[in-house]
């Protein structure tokens, strides 16, 4: 039964699928797992039992009459903790929302409910989902797998913890900067930044509306599509004979390979290397919308994270881990004509963007260019926590300006990832291809 906790939610869904696998079993598995895991209270903010034991038990029953919701039914994953949750305290990673207990779930967690998918708990976070690191006094810290002196990466850090430590079949996460994506990369785990708008924000705590998305982080690229499929209701993508034979795929240069360290530079070049073998087309991609946009994020996410929350934050700012306060308060600067020009000029870039890019399949790079930093420094040292803060979101949040679906991939480098970006909207593509580089990088 523990080698369940290390099985793809497909397989455990195969599993029940088969009769070879209760949900109440396998629910229980995962909750004796996490109550006696060292890092339990690092990684869940809350562990919601009953409504676990509730919920397979449901699954159980079905599976027995041959009612089952669909493959995913009876497996249980973990939220992040900024997905509303009846009735359990959804606080976002802050102090300053400590105690709010939301009356209904969020959108996206109902769906799931619809799909039988049985929730294990909550997950900690970074302060209102604003770093890529994972650090957070306030709350908790997660772990990371690779590294227990090093952050997991942010803000679903989590959500990544869960998933790698064998505490969840899959975390649910969100990602406005990358905060999928890098947790995914940092913990060796699959991890898909929806398009803005494929997934419903109703009931998700926000950061900056404009760019935020919700997403999976899992153990495979079908728990991803599955994952997809469940939280909004509809079919998973196919991925049958999914090939890199011709695939065209754009290795983008500017910006996102300036400064990139060594074990990420070795994996990405490696698991490049390995496409090509398996037939894939790879050629290098300038980029001048790329080069133009990353210094509009400054004023686009800050500008609206403060906005959204600068009247909470104000209201006890001590309560706030400081370089967090510090970052949501630099939104301040901005004049309201500044950032609505921002935005008028972003959409051009991104359709200069999308011309550019039009006859590749994907767009691939490092997905972060250094590996994940350590807690102790992070904590002492106020210029390395800035800059490592911003260099390990700088590659992710190109798919974010550019209003992009992606995905990070494991290249076989510890805590060193592969990401591809694809069309608006266009996740099912996305999700063949990946799998394909998937099957070539294992």
């Amino acid at each position: 039964m523990q080698d369940w906790l290390w099985e793809s939610a497909g397989d455990l869904g195969r599993g029940i699928s088969a009769g070879e696998i209760d949900p109440v079993a396998l629910t229980e598995t995962y909750l004796e797992a996490i109550d006696a895991h060292e890092a339990r209270d690092q990684i869940y903010s809350v562990v919601t039992h009953e409504r676990a034991r509730a919920e397979s038990a449901a699954a159980s029953a079905r599976a027995k009459v041959g009612q089952r919701l669909g493959l995913l039914d009876g497996v249980p994953i973990s939220w992040k903790d900024l997905f509303d949750t009846a009735g359990t305290e959804t606080c976002s990673g802050t102090a300053l929302l400590a105690g709010r207990t939301p009356a209904r779930d969020a959108r996206v967690l109902r769906a799931a409910g619809a799909a039988g998918l049985v929730c294990l708990g909550k997950t900690h976070m970074s302060e209102f989902a604003f770093s890529g690191l994972g650090l957070n006094p306030v709350t908790a810290t997660p772990p990371n797998v690779n590294d227990p002196g090093a952050v997991p990466g942010g803000s679903s850090s989590g959500a990544a913890s869960s998933v790698a430590f064998g505490l969840a079949a899959c975390g649910i996460g969100s990602d406005t900067g990358g905060s999928v994506r890098i947790p995914s990369a940092w913990n060796d785990l699959v991890g898909l930044k929806t398009t803005s708008d494929r997934l419903s924000l109703d009931g998700v705590v926000p950061l900056c509306a404009k760019f935020d998305t919700v997403g999976p982080l899992s153990r495979s690229v079908e728990d991803c599509a599955l994952m997809l499929a469940a939280l909004e209701g509809g079919s998973a993508a196919d991925l049958r004979g999914a090939s890199l034979k011709g695939v065209r795929l754009a290795a983008l240069q500017t910006v996102v390979m300036e400064d990139v360290r060594e074990a990420p530079l070795a994996g990405y070049r490696d698991a490049v290397g390995r496409l090509q073998a398996a037939g894939a087309v790879v050629e290098p991609l300038d980029s001048p919308e790329v080069a133009e946009a990353m210094p509009l994020s400054g004023l686009l996410f800050t500008a609206e994270a403060y906005g959204t929350w600068g009247d909470l934050i104000e209201s006890d700012p001590g309560k706030m881990f400081a370089p967090i306060l510090e970052r949501f308060r630099s939104g301040q600067e901005f004049e309201a004509a500044d950032y609505v020009a921002a935005w008028q000029r972003l959409e051009v870039l991104r359709r200069d963007w999308h011309a550019r890019v039009a006859g590749y399949d994907a767009v691939i790079m490092p997905t972060a260019p250094t590996l994940p930093p350590n807690v102790e420094r992070l904590m002492t040292d106020e210029a390395y926590y800035l800059t490592e803060n911003l260099l390990a979101l700088r590659n992710t949040r190109v798919g974010n300006l550019m209003g992009l679906c992606a995905v990070s991939l494991p290249t076989g480098e510890p805590s060193c990832g592969l990401m591809l970006c694809g069309k608006p909207f266009a996740e099912e593509r996305l999700l063949r291809v990946a799998s394909a580089t998937e099957a070539a990088l294992r």
